[in-house]
């Protein structure tokens, strides 16, 4: 080995603390010398890191030449996948799961959920928290069908099996949760879940696959809503839900009665599917950035508390280190003046941006006046979900310098 090439397997050593076996070929290389010897998808795709999975597609092995499969996968011979294809396979891999159906939105792939699993008169139980848009256009959405739900306060699994009754179906929570990121044991509900009976369905926006995979942990469906970090420009709608063989061709049969409202467009399956390449880098990003942030305003005098889930303050955050890689780029606090001093220090801002969007590029923020409306107060009569104290500051961290979105919050703080 040349002087200049030791000093570089030197570096790699350093680096990553591990020895380079030069004897072997390189995984690339690998593939290519055993394209003969195998048949249909590269067996060892999957052994590939996160970042690389998202930007590539498996090759095809049944191919005899490179060129062919990379006509297959940009789309130039008849028998291309369509980039909704194409999202909905490269999404199940990342999440672990076996097959997945991309929709038009959210709240198009929550529907769908709702309308293939379940009939008039069944139950489902969700977690029991602050009211918010998502709770109101759910219940909205199963009152519609016939279907009730019943909220349980899953921070506690041991409430699930007291509150099955032989109508139960489904358990649904978010996790990190909106807007006050509390964070749920999915394992735990996961045991308690199946132990009734039940299928598991999370919903990970707030954590994308490149932070947290509840199927690892026992899920059976997860949904995303893509819109938010997964496309992360804030320039495009769409919705998935992932999950085993079975259940997806279920929801895919539904799906054909209603293209009109489900299906999404070309345009938006190639947009996200651009952001998903990027997916790693940016939640790495994301997390540092709100990360330092939430340390920054636990020591301000003038913030009562703060709510991020890798903080050891959090009340979660030991389940939070155990499911999540990373604690995601939203964060919740709030300030000693409540509410005025939110509003007050709002309007102070210059780099962050008032508004209720998430998951975006640039910073963006906004106070529970704007999180809480006249629906969400009779929800929280119903016993449905608890209101939303007048003093909560929900942030959601871009992709600026940490520094200067620090130093943006605490300039906003001197506000007496």
């Amino acid at each position: 080995m040349r002087a200049d090439s030791m000093a570089a397997a030197a570096d790699i050593r350093i680096l990553f603390g591990t020895e380079i076996d030069w004897s072997s070929p390189p995984m690339r290389y690998k593939f290519m010398r055993d394209r003969d010897e195998l048949d249909g998808a590269d067996p060892e795709f999957d052994e590939l890191g996160f970042s690389t999975r998202a930007i590539h597609q498996p090759v095809d092995l049944s191919l005899n030449h490179p060129a062919q499969s990379v006509r297959k996968i940009s789309g130039a011979d008849n028998n291309a996948h369509s980039a909704t294809d194409m999202l909905e396979k490269t999404l199940a891999r990342l999440e672990g799961a076996e097959a997945g159906l991309v929709l038009s939105s959210g709240l198009a792939a929550f529907n769908m959920l709702a309308l293939a699993l379940l009939s008039e008169g069944d139950e489902m139980i969700v977690h029991r928290q602050v009211c918010t848009d998502t709770a109101a256009l759910m219940e909205k959405t199963l009152t519609r069908a016939g279907i009730t739900m019943v909220p349980v306060d899953l921070s506690l699994p041991a409430n699930i099996c007291r509150a099955v009754t032989p109508r139960t179906r489904l358990i649904y929570f978010d996790t990190p949760t909106n807007p006050l990121g509390d964070i749920l044991d999915i394992a735990a509900i996961a045991e308690c879940g199946r132990s009734c009976g039940l299928k598991i369905v999370v919903d990970s926006t707030f954590a994308s696959p490149a932070l947290q995979r509840p199927i690892e942990h026992g899920a059976d469906i997860v949904l995303q809503s893509l819109t938010k970090y997964i496309n992360g420009h804030g320039d495009t709608l769409g919705g998935a839900l992932l999950g085993d063989t079975a259940i997806i061709h279920k929801l895919r049969e539904t799906n054909l009665r209603f293209p009109e409202a489900t299906v999404i467009s070309p345009q938006a399956s190639f947009l996200i599917l651009r952001g998903v390449k990027t997916l790693a880098l940016r939640m790495d990003r994301h997390s540092s950035a709100a990360h330092a942030i939430a340390l920054t305003l636990e020591t301000h005098p003038a913030v009562a508390w703060v709510r991020y889930p890798f903080l050891p303050s959090h009340p979660n955050h030991s389940i939070a280190r155990r499911q999540m890689s990373g604690g995601s780029g939203m964060l919740a606090f709030g300030l000693r003046a409540g509410r005025d001093g939110a509003t007050a220090m709002i309007s102070r801002l210059r780099l962050i941006q008032s508004g209720v969007n998430l998951a975006e590029v640039g910073s963006l923020i906004c106070h529970s006046a704007r999180l809480t409306s006249t629906r969400h107060l009779s929800l929280s009569g119903g016993g449905l979900c608890d209101a939303l104290g007048d003093d909560v500051i929900r942030c959601s961290v871009g992709l600026e310098d940490a520094e200067d979105l620090i130093e943006d919050i605490l300039e906003a703080l001197d506000f007496g």
